[in-house]
């Protein structure tokens, strides 16, 4: 008789065969996300308070020094209402607390030398940097792809002259391009205003100031990517059946060499601010480098605190949307 005859008509499997819901991987990342996300923003939190307390000398003392102009001693009866105002007199871990459910509630605080609320002061310039920030990003976008597919897999001299111009491009300083742009469009040719303001036609000048090293960046990061996917068999066999070659380069090509752009794109955002710190001051255009470079000059810390804290939550949004625009792009990188 054959030696399978004598099995058990059902086995029992050593391990779970069960497989799980692919709906339920996906909350259980999204979660994960939410968690490291959470933690980073804790930790960031936490920094900036600690690093308001180990400020050196009294932070009183600090208040009416850079408030009066002055440095000189002060007494205890001249230091007591600013502590008691501010809180400076009570226990660490109090004003800690107080600092935490004061940001859950979206109070930042006071600024200590114009008295007004942090919030208020960010609300005021935040939306100059958006707008300058989006358009930098858009602007650097159609720049980047419109030339990768312009000069990737083309002639031998043209490919080489891609890559070159996008490491001239991702080289070039913001005070430098800024300078350079303003003399030559706003001085010489006089199409735009010297002093942008916060209206959309001076909005062009700095965005282009900002847009084109990140072009050179987003390059660099597609253009491998892409020509690798020129060589990929669904492409090859695309062409064969005669499809045009435009068509080829986009639908085909395109997707997948956008990965690496998408990624580049939510570092960039969130790094944006410091590029608008000196163009903004380049431009005298209002928003969020304009008010930190203020706040340095007239040393409030609560509002460079503010300012560092809402840059880092948009980092930690832009890399939430990351990871959609991943699946949206390319499916795969949507599987749990």
């Amino acid at each position: 008789m054959s030696t399978f005859a004598s099995l058990p008509a059902q086995l029992p499997p050593p391990y779970s065969t069960a497989i799980p819901s692919p709906g339920l991987a996906r909350v259980k990342k999204l979660l994960s996300r939410l968690a490291q996300a959470l933690a980073m923003l804790w930790v960031t939190v936490t920094l900036l308070f600690l690093a308001q307390m180990i400020l050196p000398g009294d932070r009183a003392t600090i208040y009416l020094n850079v408030y009066e102009g002055q440095s000189v001693a002060r007494t205890p009866e001249e230091l007591a209402p600013i502590n008691q105002e501010f809180g400076f007199d009570r226990p660490w871990w109090q004003q800690y607390a107080s600092y935490l459910g004061g940001l859950l509630q979206g109070d930042m605080g006071i600024a200590l030398q114009s008295r007004r609320s942090v919030t208020e002061m960010i609300g005021e310039q935040i939306g100059a940097t958006t707008e300058l920030a989006l358009l930098a990003i858009v602007l650097a976008w159609v720049f980047s792809v419109s030339w990768v597919l312009a000069t990737a897999g083309r002639r031998r001299w043209l490919a080489r002259l891609g890559p070159a111009l996008e490491s001239l491009f991702a080289g070039m300083p913001y005070y430098w391009l800024g300078l350079i742009l303003l003399l030559v469009f706003a001085v010489e040719l006089d199409w735009v205003p010297v002093v942008s303001g916060s209206g959309l036609s001076g909005l062009w000048l700095p965005a282009l100031t900002l847009a084109l090293p990140l072009s050179g960046f987003l390059g660099q990061a597609m253009r491998t990517e892409y020509e690798r996917a020129l060589r990929q068999p669904h492409v090859l066999s695309s062409r064969a059946r005669g499809t045009a070659e435009l068509r080829v380069r986009i639908v085909h090509a395109l997707r997948p060499a956008l990965i690496p752009g998408i990624t580049l794109s939510g570092w960039a955002l969130g790094t944006l601010v410091s590029g608008a710190v000196i163009v903004e001051n380049v431009f005298s255009r209002p928003g969020l480098g304009a008010l930190l470079v203020s706040a340095v000059e007239l040393k409030e810390f609560e509002l460079i605190s503010g300012v560092i804290l809402i840059v880092s939550l948009v980092y930690v949004l832009l890399t939430f949307a990351t990871d959609w625009l991943y699946g949206v792009v390319d499916r795969r990188c949507a599987r749990p």
